[in-house]
């Protein structure tokens, strides 16, 4: 067989020629059936105790796909002096069926029977204690790879610098990689990638700068680091670089520059990326394709995310979900639910359970309240996915939002677990669009100790009472946040024009064309207010709106970014805006009439969903 090892012409094989035989059957076993026969050949050739022959039956068992880990434990069991090569099998064995404990039970079996761990013994090991979060026992086995001399194993390390960073001992994480001599690529990109896992981009940083030789896979785990933690400009910046550096860009950088893309609303950029892809012929595989997706559907280019959709040669889950989902937040509740009946009928890939929290996230938005209903209870019928709480959260939300208050609080109360802050923030939302006080007083209270920090949990309640004229509640909700120090996010918009991200904030004026821009914004709102346009102050009760209302309504930072991309682009042209907050009312509705005013398309993405005004009308029909 070709794996055995040639033995010197003076050495004595350990086995004849004769009972070598069924070893070279074992080879050819692809069936436990036949595993059996040859296992039974070797029993009689009486090599039952032989850890070779053995170690060969208990490999089949415990690593191949038609194994058989119960076979190979009675294997091992039989066993009176199992080896570190046998021990090895089982360590692997367990891990790749996630036997996490029972790896590290046996490891300590070894220990205790004197049997002294090699080089390949650590790695499986402390994988298993990673992933069972068993921190006691991984420094054990930290001290063992001291103790037997393997401190420059480079494998052994890289496997201690993972599960450290898993354990968020960052620290020890560092210590081990310093004391390597020679760090391979994986030293560096795991350390990178860890202090990225756990929010210490700078950190993940400082690691990067230090790496002498920046390959892709460096360049790919610091970008990834900061587009993770939403520090998406730092991550262009980063790209530039790594192009200057003529560092060839692979599907992992395409990647994350695409999710930069997304995050900042970057629609050229993410083009210009996409372009890259097909020319420079990088394969397009599952991920990739979700995210080119994704990055469509989140720049507010819909038609382009489904061209793509409709062009992939093969479409896995996530594809099929990410479509789904990019219909949900435009609006388009049947276009959703029509893609789910074409997965079902025209391909071999099962719904899941992301695939109905987008069916159910995409009625909630369009307001298909039977739809809905229906889908919910159909996961479950046809395909056995038990409702989860995102699942609740979408119905919580679908029935709020149609003012269905009621059924949407029995079936919180109905629902088989806690509802988390996610269902019951749907609710709070709920009461919000209905202005029902009484029946948010008690649910909000309770978000609000579920996310002490989310100034929008305190704003929202805050609003309700105001608009009930309850202002001495305002002024409690106001003196809890002052309290807590809970601070209210900053509002800003981005808008992408000619390959650069411009950002506005509520009253800004650092732009290099403020001027420019503020005579714009005065020209819109004479021109709106020809039309009928009224300040709406509904939301802005008692200083206590999540814009800054410092700045009065017409300085929001959307306006600002529609006035700045009405004096950027030609007539036609439609103006693309990324918000972090909701969009406000007053906002919403000056939206519409500018869409009518200069005949454009806006298209604004907030934290909720999508808003294409156009011709005086918004795609969400007023139901956000």
């Amino acid at each position: 067989m070709s794996s055995v090892q040639l033995l010197p012409a003076t050495a004595t094989p350990s086995i004849s020629t004769a009972k070598a035989t069924p070893f070279k059957n074992l080879q050819s076993c692809s069936t436990m059936a036949e595993l059996k026969q040859h296992h039974a050949h070797i029993i009689k050739l009486g090599l039952s105790s032989d850890n070779d022959a053995m170690g060969r039956v208990i490999r089949f068992c415990a690593l191949s796909e038609s194994g058989d880990l119960n076979y190979a434990l009675k294997v091992f069991a039989s066993l009176p002096h199992p080896d570190a090569f046998i021990y090895n099998t089982m360590f692997r064995g367990y891990l790749e069926a996630r036997l996490y404990r029972d790896c590290i039970v046996l490891y300590a079996h070894m220990l205790e029977k004197f049997v002294t761990p090699n080089k390949f013994s650590f790695p499986p090991v402390i994988r298993a204690c990673c992933v069972d979060n068993a921190v006691k026992e991984a420094k054990q086995v930290h001290a063992h790879v001291i103790k037997l001399g393997f401190s420059e194993d480079s494998f052994c390390q890289n496997n201690l610098i993972h599960m450290y960073v898993n354990f968020k001992s960052l620290e020890e994480a560092k210590r081990v990689f310093d004391s390597l001599d020679k760090k391979d690529d994986v030293s560096w990109t795991t350390l990178i990638s860890g202090y990225s896992r756990w929010g210490c981009v700078d950190e993940a940083f400082v690691v990067f700068e230090s790496l002498p030789i920046k390959n892709s896979a460096a360049w790919n785990a610091v970008i990834a680091a900061h587009v993770q933690n939403n520090r998406f400009r730092e991550a262009f910046n980063l790209f530039e670089r790594m192009r200057k550096e003529n560092v060839a860009m692979d599907n992992f950088v395409a990647a994350s520059m695409l999710s930069a893309c997304t995050g900042l609303g970057a629609l050229e950029q993410g083009e210009w990326i996409y372009d890259y892809i097909r020319s420079s012929a990088i394969e397009v595989d599952p991920k990739l394709a979700t995210t080119i997706l994704d990055m469509y559907c989140k720049c507010g280019c819909l038609d382009k995310a489904v061209e793509v959709f409709n062009g992939l040669s093969s479409k896995g889950v996530s594809s099929w979900n990410c479509m789904i989902g990019g219909f949900a937040m435009h609006g388009k509740g049947k276009a959703a639910i029509e893609l789910l009946k074409k997965m079902e009928a025209e391909t071999m890939v099962t719904p899941d359970y992301v695939t109905f929290v987008n069916v159910l996230g995409a009625c909630a938005h369009s307001g298909l309240v039977e739809e809905g209903k229906y889908y919910f209870s159909y996961m479950t019928e046809v395909y056995g996915i038990a409702a989860g709480m995102e699942h609740y959260g979408c119905l919580v939300d679908l029935l709020g939002r149609a003012g269905m208050l009621e059924e949407a609080r029995k079936v919180i109360n109905e629902m088989p677990f806690r509802p988390d802050v996610g269902v019951l923030g749907a609710f709070l939302g709920a009461c919000r669009i209905h202005g029902n006080s009484d029946m948010a007083e008690e649910i909000g209270r309770q978000v609000i100790e579920l996310e002490p920090n989310n100034s929008g949990r305190y704003v929202l309640l805050a609003n309700l009472y105001a608009k009930a004229g309850r202002w001495e509640d305002v002024a409690n909700i106001r003196k809890l946040m002052n309290d807590r120090g809970v601070k209210k996010v900053a509002g800003f918009s981005m808008i992408e024009l000619e390959g650069t991200v411009s950002e506005f904030i509520a009253g800004g004026r650092t732009h290099p064309q403020a001027t420019e821009i503020y005579a714009k914004l005065e020209e819109m709102l004479v021109r709106i207010k020809d039309l009928g346009y009224v300040p709406d102050t509904d939301g802005m009760l008692y200083d206590i709106c999540e814009e800054e209302t410092e700045n009065p309504l017409h300085y929001h930072s959307e306006k600002l970014a529609i006035a700045f991309g009405l004096l950027k682009t030609k007539p036609g042209e439609t103006i693309r805006i990324t918000k972090n907050l909701r969009v406000c009312k007053d906002c919403h509705q000056a939206s519409k009439l500018i869409s009518t005013v200069y005949n454009r398309e806006i298209i604004v993405r907030d934290r909720n969903r999508f808003h294409h005004f156009k011709g005086g009308v918004c795609s969400c029909n007023d139901y956000w």
